[in-house]
């Protein structure tokens, strides 16, 4: 068991204590807000059931999970004894700076320090810091009690040792770390997910398809194979002989289309005005918070059912 800091207990920062007390961890939930540590443990309260529902806290009870999370007034508060910090403030880098000047000052001297930042590169923030072999990016995608990859991301002066320990961590607790050799905007998942949302903004702007007919073919064809195989394991099992045969049968397919695809769609033009009017008609703007919960629920029972598939099937 470790003592865990989460710094800032807002949306991302409340998704992170649920996962790390799941695990077993004693969490400390500091905020700027004074407020917000209260709201996030009201918030945790009324998830942990459902996750009990669908055995996804790991054999605990709600009420230990929560048991072991308290909202402290004060950041000193939160960094005594901290072995392990995931600082969740806003997407600025000089709030980051300031932040990480403070929990580099107040931590000690092994404990990993983490920002959950999903766009600004960890050098941005870090360099000017005395302890700065042992800061890093750890990014979730939300909420990370759900969905276990979370991106590790070192700076060109993070330890490699601070990344194997925090990899292992994150493995500990049930994550799926997808540990970068070197920093590059956007990491992993932000620069796959582009890619795909580049293509489907261009099919809708140039009119060969509607927003739904684009999500059914996610939905409904390549997510259900994405979601329990990569892109490297789907082509290496799309071809008799494997990954090198696949490559020598379609190559030639995506270097047709490549050429149609190096011109973006300005998501904030005319585009939109479709793309917008289609979802609100699919879900009105005020139906937004009711579906994500639903979203939520999915992600349980699909959680729950891969679990289950692991044992039965095999991973």
């Amino acid at each position: 068991m470790s003592s865990v800091a989460i710094i800032g207990s807002g949306f991302i920062g409340r998704a992170w204590a649920i996962s790390f007390s799941r695990a077993g961890h004693d969490i400390a939930l500091w905020d700027n807000d004074p407020a917000a540590g209260a709201k996030a443990l009201s918030y945790i309260e009324g998830v942990l059931p459902d996750l009990q529902a669908n055995d996804l806290l790991n054999g605990h009870t709600p009420k230990a999970v929560l048991g072991r999370m308290r909202a402290v007034a004060t950041l000193e508060e939160a960094m005594k004894g901290a072995d392990y910090v995931q600082e969740n403030t806003p997407e600025v880098v000089d709030i980051k700076k300031d932040m990480f000047s403070r929990l580099d000052a107040l931590a000690g001297p092994d404990t990993i320090l983490a920002s959950s930042t999903s766009a600004i590169l960890p050098s941005k923030f870090t360099e000017h810091l005395k302890g700065r072999a042992r800061c890093l990016v750890v990014h979730p995608i939300n909420p990370p009690y759900l969905i276990p990859a979370a991106e590790v991301v070192p700076a060109p002066w993070t330890d490699k040792a601070v990344v194997a320990r925090t990899a292992d961590f994150l493995r500990a607790a049930g994550h799926a770390p997808i540990v970068m050799k070197q920093e590059l905007d956007g990491f992993v998942m932000n620069r796959m997910q582009g890619a795909l949302l580049e293509e489907a903004f261009r099919l809708v702007a140039d009119g060969y398809a509607s927003i739904e007919d684009v999500d059914i073919g996610i939905r409904e064809g390549l997510a259900l194979r994405w979601s329990f195989m990569g892109p490297f394991e789907t082509i290496d099992l799309n071809a008799p002989g494997g990954v090198r045969d696949y490559c020598q049968r379609y190559e030639q397919i995506y270097i047709r289309l490549q050429a149609s695809m190096q011109r973006r769609a300005d998501w904030n033009g005319p585009v939109l005005e479709t793309v917008e009017a289609d979802r609100r008609k699919a879900l009105p703007q005020d139906k937004l918070q009711e579906r994500q919960a639903w979203r939520d629920r999915r992600l349980m029972a699909l959680a729950a059912h891969k679990r289950r598939a692991d044992k039965d099937i095999g991973k």
